[in-house]
């Protein structure tokens, strides 16, 4: 196999006596699409945090590309090609589905725009952010204000404002989350084609989406990992069906 796009190193948090996360490595290669799963607070969104920069880990290392990001901030490590997604409450919800668009083009930019600068008619930035909404299938939208999509649609969007940082890597935290079945299978198939743009860090609940879309699954209870192997043989542990699945 191909040295990983993203690597994460014995991986350790601890808030006081709770052990959040202790000792998790992952990591993520071309093509795959590589899931976390586990039991509400067995340390999966700790786990995202500490990859994506917005919460330090006391031990461990993460690297991007082979670099060390481990210390480097959030703004950074998307810069350099971490794309996180579906952080629905961080839209501007009264501003244009392309507006919104377009701010994720001035952060992957690295570019400090003065206030007075022209930002949204500025045709490099547009360009760009017509092109991803384009290619979640929203380009038809782009005018529409933000608060008058659906939940579907607003995953979608979190998806292109991530695709204008042209990451190297995808890390969704729950992307399934508040979807119908007709949402839900619209959304795993389009995550099934993207993983051929960037690989995908996957943190999801739903089985049925994660033993449809996964290579690799990574399971975490009470922090640490219980398992980690091809979705066919996640499922048969035994250990992973007494801890999450509920069988055995």
């Amino acid at each position: 196999m191909n040295n990983p796009i993203l690597e994460a190193n014995k991986l350790c948090k601890t808030f006081g006596s709770l052990v959040a996360v202790q000792d998790v490595s992952i990591d993520i290669h071309k093509d795959e699409i590589h899931a976390v799963i586990g039991p509400n607070g067995a340390g999966k969104s700790t786990l995202i945090s500490q990859i994506c920069g917005s919460l330090s880990s006391d031990k461990g290392s993460v690297f991007l590309l082979g670099k060390d990001i481990t210390n480097l901030p959030t703004e950074k490590r998307a810069s350099l090609g971490i794309g996180r997604t579906f952080q629905i409450s961080a839209l501007a919800k009264e501003d244009t589905v392309l507006e919104n668009a377009i701010l994720g083009s001035v952060g992957a930019s690295g570019k400090h725009w003065r206030f007075f600068n022209p930002v949204l008619k500025n045709s490099i930035l547009r360009d760009e952010a017509e092109y991803c909404l384009e290619l979640v299938g929203l380009k038809d939208l782009i005018n529409l204000k933000t608060a008058t999509l659906s939940h579907g649609q607003l995953r979608l969007l979190e998806v292109a404002i991530a695709l204008t940082l042209k990451p190297k890597v995808f890390i969704m935290d729950e992307p399934m989350a508040g979807l119908g079945s007709d949402g839900t299978k619209q959304l795993t198939e389009f995550l099934d084609k993207l993983r051929e743009r960037a690989p995908i860090l996957l943190v999801e609940h739903d089985m049925d989406a994660v033993f449809a879309l996964a290579n690799r699954i990574t399971v975490l209870d009470y922090g640490r990992v219980i398992a980690s192997d091809k979705a066919s043989s996640i499922k048969k542990d035994p250990e992973v069906q007494k801890a999450y699945l509920g069988e055995g």
